[in-house]
């Protein structure tokens, strides 16, 4: 197809549209005399002298006389919307390479921004080509281009933008490094992490001078992605080039090992901590702030406080965000004395405690069973001008289901719902466990109802919970039917789904239907893992089957999985307590379990 049939819109006036209709123009003329009078109607904004003009007509006539460019995007841009013209992509292109002659930049950005804003379906591939069709000026083109690829990230299209970048390097054109940067951390918040790789190795390439930005959003790309060790490498990468790391950049880097680090992660942590103090930078509050949240969630609270303790040695006070850390890391380890009082410290520095603090308290007085004194808590949030969130509801629903105390757990379920909180998956998820651990089957039925009247739909918790309740009861090829619900909504099976299945069958002795659904697993893609072999080898086990039972403890090291507490008690308590050694062939050595 012709570039010249290309338009604005993706539609196409006939050819021609870089001759003159000298009849329209002559008509125009003989009422308003020259091109000179068009310029001063544009120029004065006399729009409804200009009403009957042929547009493209008008604005050949404007290039042709080297009009003032902004003159003759104001008429492009006021017959566009007036006279709904679809201007050809050959009649942009040349508008847009005589702005840039004329330097006239920021009104190329604000074009470029509208052209993209308003829906236009032209592909990347067209505009590059007519483009270069109007002018091979690759610094034309590149400016061009570059605000074009900014304008696709800023109207929230970084495919497009992406595209635009790629085909950039295609023709050789320049990009800046401003809208490398816009286009890296677009392509992060969509995750597409891959894309922000290849960026970052084309801006290598092309000599595009990376600055602080630059590494700073390839590094929260890698660390959001887990490549911790492409991270480090960036790192060195930097240094090489001159660019010094600064605060920000350690705490992307210390961010990414406490969240994706895997084994040892906190380790690595505090080494680019370390790392950073000595390289004369000093850590702010979002840096110990994300070691103590780390050291929390690794369950190390000792490490957590002692980061705690350094915080203030640098002068850094801790605020709600490092106290609800180490409140709710003390709650977790059980050291709910200790958390309180910190929340006592906490208050007599001057901070007032929130919702989160309040909810981390309560949660840890829940899974103490020390309901009660969670509910003063609770009371507690409303005396203090707080209000309780969804979450806080649903802890304390859940901690009156595990008690068998349906009554309250309704109860505060209809107080949500007087105070306008409204219930989630989660809250449901709570109420339909309660009722199955009563055998309330007619009480599930109606909760599960009411959750899709409400606009939801019963996710893997859910039906993992429904699978895990008829297990217990002895009702596992019942449960197993639920697969095929699962399915038809499509909701995909867990490891947690098939393991739960497989030790009910194993439990009521069904080995067949046990090993016949870990098939069905590996047909899904899911590979047996620790905790599918430990119920397979125990089921056998207890069957008496221990030659097979052992034949599963050597499958599951010849994979690479690594046993753990319940492997060594399995093998310690039914196999060698009743007279069998496993033949592992030295791959298990310690069967106390402290390997």
């Amino acid at each position: 197809m012709s570039l010249k049939s290309f338009t604005l819109a993706g539609n196409f006036l006939n050819g021609k549209i870089f001759s003159t209709n000298k009849q329209v123009f002559r008509s125009f003329c003989a009422a308003n005399s020259t091109i000179e009078d068009i310029t001063e109607l544009i120029r004065n904004h006399h729009w409804s002298k200009l009403k009957n003009t042929d547009p493209t007509t008008v604005i050949l006539q404007l290039f042709n006389s080297d009009a003032d460019p902004v003159l003759i995007l104001r008429y492009f841009c006021w017959s566009t919307k007036e006279l709904r013209v679809s201007h050809s992509l050959l009649l942009t292109g040349r508008l847009l390479h005589s702005l840039v002659v004329a330097k006239k930049y920021p009104k190329i950005r604000s074009f470029l921004h509208m052209f993209v804003k308003n829906g236009n379906f032209t592909s990347v591939s067209t505009i590059f080509h007519a483009l270069s069709t109007c002018s091979d000026s690759l610094c034309r083109n590149s400016i061009i281009i570059d605000m074009l690829m900014l304008a696709y990230v800023k109207n929230m299209k970084p495919h497009l933008g992406f595209e635009a970048f790629k085909r950039a390097g295609d023709y050789g054109l320049k990009s800046s490094v401003l809208s490398c940067n816009q286009l890296l951390r677009a392509l992060v918040k969509e995750g597409k992490f891959e894309d922000v790789e290849y960026v970052y190795k084309e801006m290598k390439r092309r000599r595009i001078e990376l600055n602080l930005d630059s590494f700073n959003f390839v590094l929260n790309g890698l660390c959001k992605a887990g490549k911790l060790n492409k991270a480090s490498d960036i790192m060195e990468d930097m240094k090489s080039l001159g660019v010094s790391p600064k605060v920000v950049t350690y705490n992307i880097l210390i961010d990414g090992y406490c969240k994706k680090g895997g084994i040892g992660k906190m380790y690595k942590a505090d080494a680019v901590f370390k790392d950073m103090v000595e390289n004369g930078i000093l850590p702010n509050e979002v840096t110990f702030n994300t070691l103590i949240d780390g050291f929390c969630k690794d369950e190390n609270i000792s490490a957590a406080m002692k980061v705690f303790e350094e915080m203030g040695s640098h002068g850094i006070a801790a605020g709600v965000v490092t106290y609800n850390s180490l409140i709710n890391g003390l709650c977790v380890d059980g050291k709910l004395d200790e958390a309180v009082a910190l929340r006592d410290e906490m208050v007599a520095s001057g901070l007032k405690p929130n919702v989160v603090t309040y909810n981390a308290l309560i949660n840890g007085f829940c899974k103490k069973k020390m309901v009660e004194k969670a509910r003063a808590l609770f009371d507690d949030i409303s005396e203090q001008g707080l209000f309780p969130s969804v979450i806080t509801y649903n802890t304390l629903i859940d901690a009156y289901c595990k008690e068998g105390r349906m009554e309250d757990a309704f109860a505060m379920r209809n107080s949500m719902l007087n105070r306008g909180v409204l219930p989630d998956v989660s809250t449901y998820n709570c109420l339909i466990a309660g009722l199955y651990r009563e055998g309330n089957v007619e009480g599930v039925r109606n909760i599960m109802n009411e959750l899709v009247n409400n606009g939801m739909r019963a996710g893997l918790v859910t039906y993992n919970i429904l699978v895990g309740a008829l297990c217990k009861d002895g009702k596992s090829k019942k449960a197993v039917s639920l697969l095929d619900e699962m399915f038809k909504v499509g909701v995909s099976p867990s490891h947690v789904t098939y393991n739960t299945l497989m030790d009910g069958y194993c439990r009521e002795g069904n080995l067949v239907a046990a090993m016949n659904l870990r098939k069905q697993m590996e047909k899904e893609k899911k590979w047996p893992n620790i905790v599918t072999y430990n119920v397979l080898i125990k089921g056998f086990c207890q069957k008496g089957k221990l030659e097979y039972a052992n034949g599963l403890l050597n499958e599951l090291l010849e994979k690479g999985l690594i046993p753990n507490q319940t492997t060594y008690k399995i093998v310690r308590e039914e196999m060698m307590e009743k007279g069998f050694i496993p033949d592992i062939e030295g791959h298990m050595y310690n069967t106390s379990g402290t390997s």
